[in-house]
């Protein structure tokens, strides 16, 4: 029994990790300047934060939800205002010097997993996709006791790992082909992107 919640789980957690968004695109910008490790950490700070979200979701916890809903526009207004700082820092870092920097200290991976976490935080929304992926299988039901909830929830966390830790290796493969004008390159799409970004959840905070 518990082997059908896990599994569950573990597709949940890898299928609801798979749009790239802003965490996908900074994690990506991470692995090609800074390494794999640093790409899968940063990953793990964003499969985190959706385990915990996976958590509300399983254990029903309503009023949680509603605390969501009824702060939705501050929330939102504090995201899209995350990502656009984290466009323009990211659009203005000159990758060359941080990969000096990276080469002389390899202390910053926590601060790599912190600012995902923040990042992924500033969304949560998330938690109502996991309220409608579990309903959509049937997970969250009277069957489901304290330990089968403990193996989704486990699942939910090494699924949403897997897939960071997949994407960060196949972006890794490629990192040896990428010159230091490539990666110039790479620094401005990835800080426009994830500046737009912003500015959508900005403006649908304050339109919708």
């Amino acid at each position: 029994m518990w082997v059908e919640f896990f599994l569950k789980g573990l597709v949940i957690g890898f299928v609801a990790s798979i749009p790239l968004g802003p965490v996908g695109v900074l994690s990506i910008q991470r692995t090609i300047n800074k390494g794999r490790l640093s790409g899968v950490v940063s990953g793990t700070g964003a499969a985190f934060v959706d385990t915990l979200y996976a958590t509300i979701a399983v254990l029903g916890l309503g009023y949680i939800i509603n605390f969501v809903e009824q702060q939705q526009l501050y929330i939102q207004i504090i995201g899209g205002s995350v990502l656009i700082f984290l466009g323009i820092k990211i659009f203005r870092t000159n990758p060359i010097k941080q990969l000096r920097r990276h080469r002389k200290s390899k202390s910053k991976l926590i601060e790599d997993f912190i600012s995902i976490v923040f990042l992924t935080l500033s969304n949560p929304l998330g938690v109502f996709l996991f309220v409608a992926a579990f309903a959509g299988i049937g997970v969250v039901s009277s069957n489901a006791n304290h330990l089968s909830i403990v193996f989704i929830i486990l699942g939910v966390f090494i699924g949403a790992v897997f897939w960071w830790f997949l994407l960060s290796s196949l972006v890794d493969l490629f990192r040896a082909k990428f010159r230091l004008k490539q990666l110039w390159w790479v620094n401005k799409i990835a800080g426009l992107a994830i500046f737009i970004f912003g500015i959508i959840v900005f403006i649908s905070a304050l339109v919708l």
